[in-house]
């Protein structure tokens, strides 16, 4: 199991105090494309799902944002929450 999959494994179980660079690791792991144009915010997509998840850049990153991050990845695989 790699870093990724471990720390998105950790995320569901324990949404809080995550990092960007640790949402990032996650999101080019599972194919998720990542817009920021110099902003406070990233917005991950992916083009097989028509959702997209934007998150504040802030630390600690919000469990909701973690939240609605983890299930965007599960819709990308199939897994509906």
């Amino acid at each position: 199991m790699n870093t990724a999959t471990k720390l998105l494994q950790a995320m569901r179980q324990n949404p809080r105090d995550w990092s960007m660079e640790q949402l990032l690791a996650v999101a080019r792991r599972h194919g998720l494309e990542c817009r920021n144009s110099g902003g406070s915010h990233h917005v991950f997509s992916h083009p097989a799902v028509p959702d997209i998840v934007t998150v504040p850049a802030h630390r600690p990153i919000k469990a909701i944002y973690v939240k609605q991050f983890v299930a965007l990845i599960d819709r990308t695989q199939g897994i509906e929450p």
